[in-house]
């Protein structure tokens, strides 16, 4: 009796947890950077276990986006959009898993449906089942399969390896998004300190500051309490509320857009412009800034403050914001400083201006620190 509970145990322990064709294409689905790397996956795990079937893909993380259709064969873009599937992704009913024929009343009335004619016939397919991902009632994702006549509507098995392949799918979706908000902060970051010493200020969604510089501070001390008061106590002031109060606004237009479906209309969201009550010359530009790749995440606010008395004409805004921080340097910083741009190493910058190459990284450092940017190569890129 106990030797058949160990054959029974080892038999059980034996069975593989993920069929053997799948453990690849799960790897490459779990792998996805973006969504063409996760639309490869998707296409690697359906054809492991459905061959020849068409695949589609469509993707919207926001309805302010483009939507992202993919498909393994030509497929006119509005397949989702299409009538009752465009009703019944818009009621309360929704369903993880969804047989298109089930939608309509029998086999017949679906046959002569338009949503057969256009997409499915064309493909010479007669079945198609689809697979929802939802997020806040609202779909993000749908992943398409359809069969011809001879291979057959959907087996039970193979509903059930979908429905226990929904989850990977998900969690390959969550994990996108979530690289996808890495990079955007980085590639943010990246576009925003290219543009130092100009006064910008980044807040996080939730109207945190991530980054703000020393000239974007003087800017908000000019804002709250003068210039000649802020000049003479040189105290640092918060964000103003007005420039907040519209980054709130913004907030509430993304989030009436993010209940949008699918099928709905983009939004544009374009700059906003703030300008001081009293002191018209001092205004704010406020820009959504959303992930470049597939926006799957929500966006940053990019603050870039302007002072018109000092920046004069458009076309010389930059040259002039530049002034003030190069007049800080010295002499010989401002010397290292055109070396560095020149192209020259920090041994060539010494034997040039006859300093020891101790003495070049001092200035260096001292030129990072007054211009406020991190490498020779934003230095370069504010001098030029």
């Amino acid at each position: 009796m106990q030797r058949s509970k160990g054959n029974l145990r080892a038999r059980h322990n034996s069975e593989p947890v993920i069929h053997p064709a799948l453990e690849r294409p799960l790897l490459s689905l779990h792998r996805a950077l973006d969504i063409n790397s996760f639309w490869k996956a998707v296409r690697q795990v359906v054809s492991a276990t459905m061959p020849t079937c068409v695949i589609g893909l469509t993707f919207r993380r926001h309805p302010a986006l483009p939507i992202i259709a993919r498909w393994t064969s030509p497929m006119p873009e509005d397949f989702f959009a299409a009538e009752p599937l465009k009703t019944y992704l818009a009621s309360p009913a929704r369903k993880k898993l969804v047989r298109l024929s089930d939608l309509f009343h029998n086999r017949s009335s679906f046959v002569r449906s338009v949503l057969y004619r256009r997409y499915i016939a064309p493909q010479k397919r007669a079945h198609c089942f689809c697979l929802f991902f939802w997020k806040r009632q609202r779909l993000i994702c749908g992943i398409a399969i359809m069969r011809t006549a001879e291979q057959g509507d959907l087996s039970p098995a193979e509903v059930k390896l979908l429905r226990e392949l929904y989850p990977q799918f998900m969690t390959a979706l969550c994990r996108m998004e979530s690289l996808e908000h890495e990079r955007s902060v980085r590639m943010d970051f990246e576009a925003f300190l290219s543009r130092l010493p100009l006064p910008t200020i980044i807040l996080q969604w939730n109207l945190k500051p991530i980054y703000q510089n020393r000239a974007a501070r003087d800017f908000c001390a000019v804002w709250e309490k003068g210039p000649e008061e802020a000049k003479r106590t040189k105290a640092t002031s918060p964000i103003p509320s007005a420039i907040l109060d519209r980054c709130r606004l913004l907030k509430l237009q993304w989030a009436e857009a993010e209940r949008g479906t699918l099928s709905g209309p983009r939004l544009n969201f374009k700059e906003e412009q703030v300008c001081h009550p009293r002191l018209p010359h001092l205004r704010a530009i406020i820009h959504l800034r959303q992930a470049r790749s597939a926006g799957v995440v929500r966006p940053h606010f990019l603050i870039e403050c302007e002072d018109l008395s000092r920046n004069g004409n458009g076309s010389s805004r930059l040259a002039n914001s530049r002034l003030p921080a190069l007049a800080r340097l010295t002499r010989r910083e401002q010397e290292v400083a055109r070396l560095v741009c020149s192209g020259q190493s920090n041994k060539e910058i010494s034997d040039t201006a006859h300093l020891s190459v101790a003495m070049v990284k001092k200035h260096l450092h001292a030129v990072f620190r007054k211009l406020e940017v991190p490498s020779r190569s934003r230095l370069v890129a504010l001098m030029l």
